[in-house]
């Protein structure tokens, strides 16, 4: 055989093999899933790295996944779980709730109803417990407000239920936030995985008991299912917010507007099925390693230091190069008091091949750094004069 011919057969053999491999690594990975929901995302639950979406963005109602936030402000802001709360007429009045005027439930168990059970008139108790004034309209306010914290801007309450109002929007990204958030409370993630309950409240007739059966039919039946909320309106078609953990990662989707009641927890079940095989997690650096200084606004601090919420993590599809990740950071130069330990102050963010792929809270440190500092006040003046010219 001429050289030329031989050469020229190891060139095709090459390219054939070169051809061979690549349809065999692209056959290796899964169609992106057919679901019938007009709005997802798929996220890892440690960087928020987006797996798949479909309209993530479109305005949307969200209908019981509202609960979420009504349940978080409840976990952080209510002093004692254990603390009576008595059902008003409101909430006895509301769509959708067994409970009666006068009953007395545990805010523990008024949140255990929420979420299980997707209680309309719990929800309502417990906004009018967690505002001075019992209005429902202020304590969606809060529930607005807190949306934005957590970065969900695009989000709007006008109730603690998700019951139909057309002031009452959100967006699947935005759920996804809020979901993920969630994910960092321990008792979030307790009361959203737990499938049965029974429930015990007071009422003139003495002590009651009910047994609770969580909506979430995936929890029964998706192997690592842990959460996390259904909805369901007319309005707002079969949604649903699902959290599933193996092999150490976890994966949180979001459903909006599916067909039926049903059709959301096969459209989850389709996302989960995806996203899995497609990603693993390594780790990046420790968020003892990973510190920022902010100045301070007045209150007698000068300065806070900050570190991320969590260590840093790297989720890795197939083909990814750990070496391509980054952070950076989104934060201001200056925060305003009065600023305590556990405050979110700004945002890690992880970049891949100079993209954004996830974010972590950076939070202040219970030490504070007290008394005067010139350089703070001096840089203080500075950025006022520079907002005053520019505005």
């Amino acid at each position: 055989m001429h050289t030329f011919q031989r050469v020229f057969r190891v060139a095709a053999l090459a390219v054939l093999a070169a051809v061979f491999a690549i349809r065999t690594a692209f056959a290796a990975l899964p169609a992106p899933p057919r679901i019938t929901a007009e709005a997802a995302i798929l996220v890892e639950a440690s960087t928020g790295r987006v797996i798949y979406e479909k309209n993530a963005d479109r305005l949307m109602y969200p209908a019981s996944m509202t609960k979420m936030v009504t349940c978080l402000l409840a976990l952080e802001q209510w002093k004692d779980l254990s603390a009576p709360v008595t059902v008003g007429p409101e909430a006895a009045a509301t769509e959708y709730t067994w409970m009666a005027e006068g009953d007395v439930l545990t805010m523990r168990e008024l949140l255990m109803a929420l979420m299980m059970e997707s209680d309309n008139g719990a929800a309502v108790a417990v906004a009018e417990a967690m505002t001075p004034s019992r209005s429902v309209a202020e304590f969606a306010a809060s529930m607005t407000q807190k949306a934005w914290l957590i970065g969900a801007k695009n989000t709007q309450f006008a109730n603690p239920n998700g019951l139909p109002d057309i002031r009452h929007v959100t967006t699947a990204r935005d759920m996804m936030k809020i979901a993920r958030y969630g994910w960092t409370n321990k008792e979030f993630r307790r009361i959203v995985d737990t499938r049965e309950h029974t429930l015990v409240w007071n009422n003139a007739e003495g002590r009651q008991q009910r047994k609770l059966e969580n909506t979430n039919e995936l929890l029964y039946s998706y192997p690592g299912m842990s959460g996390i909320k259904t909805g369901w309106t007319r309005a707002a078609g079969g949604c649903l917010a699902g959290a599933a953990t193996r092999n150490g990662v976890t994966l949180i989707s979001i459903v909006m507007n599916s067909p039926d009641s049903e059709d959301r927890f096969r459209d989850t079940a389709k996302l989960m099925d995806y996203g899995f095989p497609l990603v693993r997690l390594v780790k990046g650096p420790v968020k003892e390693k990973i510190e920022r200084d902010l100045w301070v606004h007045h209150d007698g601090t000068y300065k806070v230091t900050a570190h991320p919420r969590e260590d840093v993590k790297y989720l890795l599809f197939e083909g990814d190069d750990k070496k391509k990740f980054q952070i950076s950071f989104d934060m201001p130069r200056f925060i305003r008091a009065p600023i305590k330990g556990g405050d979110k102050v700004g945002d890690l963010v992880v970049l891949y091949d100079g993209k954004e792929v996830g974010r972590i809270d950076m939070i202040a440190d219970p030490v504070m750094h007290k008394g005067f500092s010139p350089v703070a006040a001096v840089l203080s003046i500075y950025d006022r004069l520079v907002t005053s010219s520019n505005g």
